[in-house]
């Protein structure tokens, strides 16, 4: 049986570009994609903070260190400049592999610096 679990987020990204005549995609700082371990042309999916709306794309590269997170094509118009994201990508496991598998959690703030990286989500409590 596979399951299907969260691989990588980077959470709460903000919007730098919402580029309607570009091909589609979303554009993710190199460094990001490198330190959640995306891959580029990857599916992901992103969930947008701000206004509510969930879809799916592919991540492609943007320039290292730039912070740049452009959500590029018909995608635009569902987020805008300044709007709050949490972009995901998703994996295939068999229950072995999943008793070893550890997410890769990026938390940013407003400028896209990274703030911590985990692999876990705290419980819920009530």
């Amino acid at each position: 049986m596979q399951l299907i679990v969260l691989k990588a987020k980077l959470h709460k990204a903000c919007v730098t570009h919402s580029e309607l005549n570009y091909d589609g995609s979303c554009a993710i700082d190199g460094k990001l994609l490198d330190l959640a371990g995306i891959r580029e042309y990857e599916q992901i999916q992103i969930y947008n903070v701000t206004n509510g709306e969930r879809f799916t794309t592919y991540a492609i590269r943007a320039e290292e260190n730039s912070r740049i997170i452009s959500v590029n094509g018909a995608a635009a118009h569902k987020a805008s400049c300044g709007d709050r994201v949490i972009i995901c990508s998703y994996i295939g496991l068999d229950e072995k592999e999943m008793a070893r598998f550890k997410p890769v959690l990026v938390y940013l703030d407003e400028q896209n610096r990274v703030e911590r990286v985990k692999d876990a989500i705290p419980v819920q409590a009530a």
